[in-house]
């Protein structure tokens, strides 16, 4: 697929695919024409990043841990040092904390929804 169609069905700007592709975290092939061609993974790639880059990792370890995330997963890195596995120890407890705080929130809405529902069938 084009650029234009992963642009609209991922709802991602084409300037940030082209920025993903230099970071080396999607592919494309050339056509002859010089036009980016994707492959259907693609879609599922560029949410997956998407999603990593709104939980607040950079592009450098989305880039080192992007093949740990294929399925059949390929869990192996010669060139992980201590600081990339404390770095993504501290992005996990972040995460971990960040879930646990939009829960609370989630359910404080649920049970104010509850309470006003409550009083209007009063």
């Amino acid at each position: 697929m084009r650029i234009g169609e992963l642009s609209e069905r991922t709802g991602t700007s084409r300037r940030l695919l082209r920025y993903y592709e230099e970071q080396g975290l999607i592919v494309s092939e050339r056509l002859p024409n010089g036009y980016r061609d994707y492959a259907e993974p693609s879609v599922d790639r560029v949410i997956q990043v998407r999603g990593l880059l709104d939980a607040g990792l950079p592009t450098r370890i989305i880039k080192q841990i992007l093949p740990c995330l294929d399925k059949p997963r390929q869990i192996y890195f010669p060139d992980a040092t201590p600081e990339m596995l404390g770095t993504l120890e501290a992005e996990r407890d972040r995460m971990t904390r960040r879930a646990e705080c939009l829960l609370r929130n989630r359910d404080a809405i649920t049970e104010y929804l509850d309470a006003v529902r409550g009083r209007a069938l009063s």
